[in-house]
């Protein structure tokens, strides 16, 4: 399913579990519990009756595979980013094209499919989406500029907290520390503005690292390689 850049697929679910497959392009998954961005080549697992919208960022390609509810061969229980190894991408290719595998075939490929979800790696690839409203005061301004450097004390005087109990709610409602969660929304916009042509150090820049070491750094950190191997796929 052809997707243009920033198409979207509003608010819906399944019966069915999805694994959804960007071939190409970078999609955003969003939830009422927080955002998965799916780089190419990844894929995500949506559980049935998960309600969700996507997003797409570049000129991206959708493929989709739906599973029987009782067919869960991670035991997930909320979207999911995986690490999709190359027979498995062949794998969803084959099921997903336009030439209809005989039904001997696709069982064949589906058991093999099935084999390969069991062994492949999720990723941390999630931003938790805070219930606070203090919280999505301070999410909302750095959802609009992710460069914004100020410290939590200093967000925390905009939107009436104090640094102590905004730290403490971000672990509480996120799992994670203030610090984590801003890193893990830079990258979340680093991936897409990488998905729509920007150059690493105008993406560096955008996301408020200091430099283009420093974003290469942090992106390698993340996602196990660096952002020029990223863009080509």
């Amino acid at each position: 399913m052809p997707l243009a850049h920033r198409e979207r697929i509003d608010w819906h679910d399944h019966a069915s579990h999805q694994l959804i497959h960007p071939h190409r392009g970078v999609l955003r998954i969003s939830t009422p519990i927080g955002d998965w961005v799916v780089p190419p080549h990844r894929g995500v697992w949506i559980p049935a009756g998960v309600a969700h919208a996507h997003e797409a960022y570049g000129p991206t390609e959708m493929r989709a595979l739906v599973f029987d509810p009782w067919v869960n061969p991670l035991r997930l229980d909320r979207p999911t980013v995986l690490a999709i190894t190359p027979l498995l991408r062949e794998v969803v290719v084959a099921l997903t094209g336009d030439d209809e595998p005989t039904a001997s075939r696709r069982a064949n490929l589906e058991r093999v499919l099935l084999d390969q979800l069991r062994e492949v790696e999720a990723l941390p690839l999630c931003l938790p989406t805070p219930s606070d409203p203090r919280l999505r005061d301070v999410a909302a301004i750095l959802e609009a500029d992710p460069a914004d450097g100020r410290t939590l004390a200093e967000l925390g005087a905009v939107v009436g907290a104090s640094e102590r109990t905004l730290s403490r709610l971000f672990r509480a409602e996120t799992g994670m520390s203030f610090p984590q969660w801003r890193t893990q929304l830079r990258l979340h916009r680093a991936l897409i503005l990488l998905a729509g042509g920007r150059s690493v150090t105008s993406t560096a820049a955008a996301c408020g690292y200091s430099g283009p070491s420093a974003f290469i750094q942090s992106f390698k950190h993340a996602f196990g390689t660096t952002p020029h191997a990223y863009v080509r796929g």
